[in-house]
């Protein structure tokens, strides 16, 4: 087996030198976001970046366009907005949660287990080593983040019990919600040390994903029902009726590109904020009377709380000018397309999501989306 590259992937104290200057990512477990915080990232992104706040497939905000003497300053400001509790495992804390999780629907509210296995990973000097592409997903039962393939994902079984998937894949082993992070963090041991380089446990050979559990210390259950993740998660995009009387508003980020402008308006409405997998935002604890002036203002400026339109569905690669092995400018590609109504055959409904990429990697692409390539001679091709 040949050995594996070298884990390169970002953080918010190791920038990415792309093509249009250095790039910050910044782990938001669960996507969880304060008001206050979202604006620390504007203001940090107008003074020192593009502008623009990049919203990622696992939740988390990317900030560009950074000069080469900026990383101590970018450190500073993350950590005093609560934003880099860990130099250490800051690149480990990748972590994904059903977003209507404890406000709408759910067997259980996963924002706990969130909360809990992010204390317990950064306790653990020994999990610094995961890397920067190992993911663990809390899904509350209604298989949202369940289908993204995660590493690890605990799914609500029923009320009182998990189902554990590695890859995504039902494992078979079904525990108690209460003894759900304590298996999460076995299993991320027990990765550590078959790993011998491998970034995900796709990557492990056979053998060593097939003793993943046993090396764990976690039993499978005998004939258990199987869990079904959704095989085309929608994105929370409108408006919801929270279970305590508020209401939480989804919106689709056209591109997962939030100008700091607009981010800075969701810091005035001083409420909580949920960065999606999807690359959408939630905004929750609204009253009715404020969900209504919401809209009315935001949508405007380019939030999308409408689950129909083509936004919802669409995403991308970076692009020119951003990345040196894109062919063309994929973002303005898209805004065409958009405008001209060239988009790919939905093939039921819901609509499939459709991904555009610079280049045969196809950065980014969410799972069974349509995905159209840039080709060097100009135009796309799908695949």
């Amino acid at each position: 087996m040949s050995t594996p590259p070298p884990d390169r992937c970002p953080g918010a104290l190791r920038l990415h030198p792309a093509a249009d200057g250095g790039l910050a990512r910044i782990r938001l477990p669960g996507g969880a976001i304060t008001a206050e915080q979202i604006g620390t990232l504007a203001r940090l992104a107008t003074g020192m970046g593009n502008g623009i706040l990049e919203l990622t497939g696992r939740g988390n905000i990317q900030v560009r366009g950074l000069g080469d003497d900026t990383a101590g300053v970018v450190a500073t400001l993350l950590r005093d907005a609560g934003l880099l509790p860990s130099d250490d495992h800051d690149r480990a804390r990748n972590i994904i949660s059903s977003p209507l999780s404890g406000l709408v629907g759910g067997f259980t509210d996963s924002r706990p287990l969130v909360v809990a296995w992010d204390d317990l990973l950064r306790s653990d000097a020994g999990l610094a080593e995961l890397p920067g592409r190992f993911l663990v997903a809390f899904d509350d039962g209604r298989g949202d983040v369940a289908a993204l393939d995660a590493d690890i994902t605990v799914m609500a079984y029923d009320e009182t019990t998990s189902a554990l998937l590695l890859r995504g894949e039902d494992t078979g082993a079904r525990i108690a919600h209460e003894d759900a992070v304590a298996a999460v963090h076995a299993l991320a041991r027990a990765f550590l040390r078959l790993a011998n380089g491998a970034w995900r446990i796709r990557d492990l050979p056979a053998h060593a994903r097939a003793h993943l559990l046993s090396e764990a210390g976690l039993e499978l259950e005998s004939s258990p029902q199987p869990v079904h993740p959704s095989e085309r998660p929608q994105p929370p995009i409108g408006w919801f009726a929270q279970e305590d009387g508020g209401v939480a508003l989804g919106a689709a980020v056209p591109l997962g590109r939030l100008h700091a402008r607009l981010a800075e308006f969701l810091e005035a409405i001083e409420r909580p904020l949920l960065i999606t997998p999807w690359r959408g935002i939630v905004i929750t604890g609204l009253d009715e009377w404020r969900a209504e002036q919401v809209v009315r203002v935001l949508a405007p400026l380019g939030l999308v709380f409408d689950a129909e339109s083509p936004w919802a569905r669409l995403s991308a690669c970076t692009g020119q000018p951003g990345c040196a092995s894109s062919r063309t400018d994929v973002h303005a590609d898209v805004q065409r397309a958009v405008a001209d109504g060239d988009l790919a055959a939905s093939g039921g409904e819901p609509a499939l999501p459709e991904h555009w990429a610079g280049c045969d990697r196809a950065c980014g692409a969410p799972r069974g989306a349509t995905i159209r390539i840039a080709q060097p001679g100009g135009g796309y091709r799908t695949r």
